[in-house]
């Protein structure tokens, strides 16, 4: 059986849930082609293909035809490690108000791709329950699935810290516009270097994070190419999904375009809220 996918940022040739399958990647267009070796894929166990399709919605769409088998739906019994009861956040501004960013946009944002990897971490939870219960299950085929947790986990975190940045005028001001100029000698080093970190992402993927770092007790705005890619002990502090996603329906690969919308609309309040609650858990 050959499963092809259309997701982020992934190799062409992966493994969900030990199956060998086709990827597309998002946005681009370009199709790929492989021969799949069946005799493997025949021994597979679980039907764990089809459910992962089914528990993607909103991150994949798949050809397979194949019947989906229902999950769990008594998560209540279920250890409370894997649920699978996350529920999106609601868009904590008036998306009608925000400045050279459609409302089109962040809806679309917001119930896609943000909501769908709140599924998808659902589905996967599920999933890992049912196979901590298969003793016989190799360890490469659950590994799979846990780094499918890690990829949804990361997007979830760092899209509603991203959408709570968002619904203010960008104008910098309070505790963090003071430790801003400490690190960077001024607003706008700063801004300069936040914006080049940015744009180096255009046209591809990851996230632009200035973060403290509570073991370094350093600030820095950090390049991510995924949701995966952090430095570790760092908290975040002001987010930009540098995602196609986040930016293409309005700019298309003027990326560079999003980012000026972007910082006319940060909200410094949270901002400076998230660098004060850092700096006290220290």
């Amino acid at each position: 059986m050959l499963l092809c996918f259309v997701r982020e940022n992934i190799h062409p040739f992966s493994t969900i849930f030990g199956t060998r399958i086709l990827v597309y990647p998002e946005d681009k267009g370009e199709k790929m082609s492989t021969h799949t070796r069946r005799d493997a894929i025949k021994g597979i166990v679980l039907g764990s293909a089809g459910i992962a399709a089914s528990g993607y919605s909103g991150s994949y769409t798949t050809s397979s035809a194949a019947a989906v088998p229902e999950l769990n739906t008594n998560a209540s019994q279920a250890l409370r490690a894997f649920r699978g009861e996350h529920q999106p956040k609601p868009l904590p501004f008036d998306p009608t108000k925000l400045k050279g960013l459609s409302e089109k946009l962040i809806r679309s944002h917001h119930e896609n791709n943000y909501t769908g990897a709140v599924k998808a971490l659902n589905a996967v939870e599920q999933r890992l329950d049912a196979m901590m219960k298969d003793k016989d299950l190799p360890a490469y085929v659950y590994g799979d699935l846990k780094r499918e947790e890690l990829v949804r986990t990361g997007s979830i975190v760092l899209h509603e810290y991203y959408f709570a940045n968002l619904g203010g005028d960008g104008r910098a001001a309070g505790s963090v516009l003071d430790l801003i100029k400490q690190w960077f000698g001024s607003y706008e080093q700063w801004e300069a270097e936040f914006r080049r970190t940015a744009n180096a992402l255009g046209g591809g993927s990851g996230w632009t994070i200035l973060a403290y770092n509570s073991h370094t007790s350093e600030f820095h705005n950090y390049w991510a190419w995924d949701h995966m890619h952090n430095a570790p002990m760092s908290r975040p502090l002001l987010v930009l999904d540098m995602y196609e996603h986040a930016y293409h329906m309005d700019y298309g690969a003027a990326a560079a375009k999003y980012v000026d919308a972007f910082m006319q609309n940060v909200k410094w309040e949270e901002v400076n809220r998230r660098a004060e609650e850092a700096i006290k858990q220290k």
